[in-house]
This record gives structure tokens, C-alpha cells and sequence, in this order.
């Protein structure tokens, strides 16, 4: 799901054609968009009526198709940015997409995003707790130890992070 912000996020800039937005994708993200992945997400867009594409004319080249985000598609944004499932909350892609596009969200609605991820954080940290219980009650797992014990770290450290974005929501 967070491929389908990101993808319509690009395309509120600017009607782009499709290896012009793969591009794009890859620039300010750390992830290589196939074609596999985009332009099945770019048809399904066209077919709900979020995104138009039309066929750019070049001398000697195939045409070329060319992919803009229509009022629908600007508002299948929004929504998408503004619920944040559980399962969703639990995945820090799914949260950090929506934190980057917080522009787009009303107070209320940054804060219901920040909520979600406060809660799927701490059940993270009582699955963490539970596994470092049994990891100090086995010898034998002190490597798994470290590993659960770095993780807690990370959660304690994004919670802290959350406090301070929490203050920051009433801001445009």
C-alpha cells in the first residue's frame, strides 16, 4: 500500500510518463520500483478513475504514455495517507510514508497516524519483553538477547521521536 502513496504522491507534481516516474520513485526512496509493480498500480488507478493516461506522440518512437492524478486520485490519496490500519501501523514503511506526506493531514489526522503507530509499537514491546524473558531464562540465547535487547532500544527511541512529532501535529 505504501508503493500507492508513493506513486500518486508523485504523480500530484505533475502529469509523468512511466519510466520518468519509476525514476522519481527510486530518487527519493531506497527502493527500486519494477515495472511489474508500477504499471499493474497505474492501471488499476486508471481503471478506478484516480489516474488518466494519455498517449504522448514522438518523431521515429513509439508513443509514449503519460500518467496524471485526476481529482479522484488526489482524494484516494488523502484517504490513504489519513488510515492507518493495525496491520499497517506494525509495518514502519506503511508509517514513515505517511509521516513524509504529513503536509497533506489535518492535526487530527497526523495524530491518529501517530496513535496507530504508538499502539502497534507497544505490542512490539511486550512481544519483546516476552522474548527477552525466556532469552535471560536460557543461557544458551545470548546472542538472541542482544538482538531483542537493540529492539526494544529502536521502539524506545521511535517512541520518544513520536512524543516530539505529537507536539508538532498542529503545525502546517
Amino acid at each position: 500500500m505504501y508503493l500507492d502513496i508513493v506513486i500518486l504522491s508523485h504523480l500530484q507534481r505533475g502529469p509523468v510518463h512511466g519510466y520518468e516516474l519509476k525514476r522519481k520513485v527510486s530518487q527519493t526512496t531506497a527502493y527500486a520500483l519494477h515495472n511489474n509493480t508500477l504499471y499493474p498500480a497505474l492501471r488499476r488507478f486508471e481503471e478506478a478513475g484516480a489516474v488518466t493516461k494519455t498517449a504522448e506522440t514522438l518523431p521515429g518512437r513509439p508513443p509514449r504514455h503519460v500518467y496524471e492524478i485526476t481529482e479522484l486520485g488526489r482524494e484516494l490519496l488523502h484517504d490513504m495517507l489519513a488510515d492507518l490500519t493495525p496491520e499497517q501501523a506494525a509495518d514502519e514503511n506503511e508509517f514513515l510514508t505517511r509521516v513524509g506526506q504529513f503536509e497533506h493531514l489535518t492535526a487530527d489526522e497526523r495524530g491518529r497516524v501517530l496513535s496507530a503507530r504508538t499502539e502497534a509499537l507497544g505490542v512490539q514491546k511486550t512481544h519483546l519483553a516476552g522474548l527477552a524473558e525466556r532469552s535471560t531464562r536460557s543461557r544458551n540465547h545470548e546472542w538472541g538477547g542482544l538482538v531483542v535487547a537493540e529492539l526494544a532500544g529502536r521502539i524506545d527511541r521511535e517512541l520518544a521521536w513520536i512524543e516530539r512529532l505529537t507536539g508538532l501535529v498542529d503545525q502546517p
